[in-house]
């Protein structure tokens, strides 16, 4: 009886196991990070390269920095809320009436 018991304890816990394994990888291919996602972006691009020719590329592409783009629009962004929030400031809002103006300035 205690083999029994055992037997169906480690079957159990085993099933529960692979049940879980299975559910891990979708939950981890939506919330990449944007490090993993650069790892896989760069891993796709070095297909074609072997030994210290891929490890050089892979050292290069990870360790480039994001495209100028996405920072211009992140300054532009930041320039835009000064902006705001000076006007803000000078037409001494506060409360609902700043949060207003804050997004219609900002929308715009």
């Amino acid at each position: 009886m205690k083999k029994l018991m055992t037997l169906l304890g480690l079957a159990l816990s085993l099933s529960m196991g692979a049940v879980h394994a299975a559910d891990a990888p979708a939950a981890d291919a939506a919330a990449k990070t944007p490090q993993q996602s650069k790892m896989a972006m760069c891993n796709k691009e070095a297909t074609d390269k072997k030994g210290d020719e891929r490890k050089a590329f892979m050292k290069e592409c990870l360790s480039a920095k994001p495209v100028a783009a996405t920072s211009d629009k992140k300054m532009a962004q930041q320039e835009k809320m000064k902006t705001c929030n000076k006007d803000a400031g000078e037409k001494k809002l506060k409360g609902a009436e700043r949060k207003t103006f804050m997004k219609d300035c900002l929308s715009s």
